[in-house]
């Protein structure tokens, strides 16, 4: 784990020698949110590929670019682009962009994604806020020993998504008239689609979205001690009586439409934490 640190202190160290300040506020975004750096004032832009032991993302819609600039008045690092399980990453591999966004001093992560949808109440293009989750990877990246200066060796999930945020993405919505729903995710390891049986294993257990993504960095958000707030994209449903194919063009295109309803979401929980 001491390597695991080093490693994100030189990624931190290279990032810090480009950018102005201190990042107070995270974005990390998924499918289709990768516009949102236009809305990063005067950005200083980072590829992957030049910070020292970054992962790269190898997944389409995912530019892999890290931002930094300002966001409704606040400092802000945007990672366009998240590392996955099933691209062959592990679990450290995952959550490195968040250890290193821990070494630049953010206290606050904003995760997003694109998800299945179970609530069948649900459509897609629909904004899920995450009020919890459900790990079904089968993994956790805090397995091991645990690096104190990171965080505690039990962290508690009990509290995971942070209220405050989720009320401040809530009265953004209801003023820009942006409708949300607010449901529990199941992150599962991926890649292949849920079969009948495993959608309806879900819904038992409370599920209202899944997807392959956010769980990971999560627990690492908590254990740094941050504050975290998540949006979900529904793009498509999951009915397991009326099973319908659902591609991967499907899917980015229904979150790009989403998008720009996302980033104005995103916009308030910023200013939220401005005003905090």
């Amino acid at each position: 784990m001491r390597d695991e640190k080093r490693k994100a202190g030189k990624s931190a160290a290279y990032i810090r020698e480009r950018i102005d300040g201190s990042p107070a506020i995270g974005v990390l975004t998924g499918t289709g949110l990768g516009g949102i750096g236009n809305s990063v004032e005067n950005p200083v832009i980072c590829s992957y590929a030049d910070i020292p032991h970054f992962p790269l993302s190898t997944v389409e819609s995912h530019p892999g670019r890290l931002l930094s600039g300002r966001m409704a008045g606040s400092s802000v690092v945007v990672l366009q682009g998240r590392l996955h399980l099933y691209e062959g990453y592990s679990p450290l591999e995952v959550i490195f962009p968040i250890r290193v966004m821990q070494e630049l001093g953010v206290k606050v992560l904003i995760v997003t994604n694109a998800a299945g949808g179970i609530n069948t109440a649900y459509s897609p293009g629909d904004i899920m806020i995450i009020g919890d989750h459900i790990n079904l990877t089968g993994v956790n990246p805090l397995t091991g020993p645990n690096e104190t200066t990171w965080g505690l060796r039990f962290p508690d999930m009990g509290v995971a998504y942070d209220r405050n945020l989720q009320e401040a993405v809530r009265a953004g919505a209801e003023a820009a008239s942006i409708p949300v729903r607010t449901g529990v995710y199941a992150g599962l390891q991926g890649p292949s689609l849920e079969t009948p049986a495993e959608i309806r294993f879900l819904k038992i257990i409370g599920a209202d979205a899944v997807g392959f993504s956010t769980i990971q960095e999560v627990i690492a958000g908590v254990h740094a001690g941050m504050r975290v707030v998540g949006l979900s994209t529904i793009t498509n449903i999951n009915d397991p009586d009326n099973p319908a194919p659902a591609t991967v063009e499907e899917i980015i295109a229904v979150a790009n439409r989403a998008a720009p309803g996302v980033e104005k979401l995103i916009h308030s929980a910023v200013e939220a934490i401005d005003g905090d």
